[in-house]
């Protein structure tokens, strides 16, 4: 078997990638620009309510060229998603106020303000305030995928403020399985 050189390696990953992807990368960088979002206040100046959650966008897809996208919940109300899983998105749970469970495959963690758990990609996983003193849930998706998307088709789709979709068919059309009920909170 032969062997591979460093050099050899590194120019066949190389042109393994299309230069759209390098100009891609490039354009994005030199056209990027400072966004500030005021504490509280939704990247777009929108009020939005997604499930149990008032949410305010803080990065958009477009903001990094589809690498991330990051949204804060605002919670009072207990509860959470259904479990489901993300095809090629990783998502991080970051715990601002209040107290949370999540759950990501077998593991069921409790988040205090400050703790943070990765929901990797392909991975069951859900997520819900458990009370007490209001909450906030600081969430990224990596890379973007078509998570800004999908939470904006929810308003035209009649999905009502205080409810999460179960529609499986409207989830995989946006990258993601339906796989279970919410997380049970007491």
């Amino acid at each position: 078997m032969p062997v591979l050189q460093r050099r050899s390696f590194l120019q066949i990953a190389l042109a393994a990638f299309p230069a759209t992807v390098f100009a891609q990368t490039a354009t994005v960088a030199s056209e990027a620009k400072p966004a500030r979002v005021p504490a509280g206040e939704d990247r777009e100046a929108k009020k939005r309510v997604i499930g149990v959650s008032s949410t305010t966008y803080k990065v958009l897809t477009h903001d990094t060229g589809g690498a991330l996208f990051v949204l804060e919940q605002a919670n009072q109300v207990k509860g959470g998603p259904p479990r489901h899983l993300h095809h090629g998105v990783d998502e991080l749970f970051y715990a601002l106020e209040g107290e949370y469970i999540v759950e990501v495959g077998s593991e069921r963690v409790r988040l205090k303000p400050g703790d943070c758990v990765l929901g990797p990609r392909e991975i069951p996983h859900a997520w819900a305030f458990a009370g007490g003193a209001p909450g906030r849930l600081l969430i990224s998706f990596a890379p973007a995928g078509q998570m800004e998307a999908f939470f904006n088709e929810r308003e035209k789709r009649g999905i009502q403020p205080g409810a999460y979709t179960t529609d499986a068919a409207y989830m995989r059309a946006f990258g993601m399985e339906l796989v279970g009920a919410p997380l049970a909170v007491d």
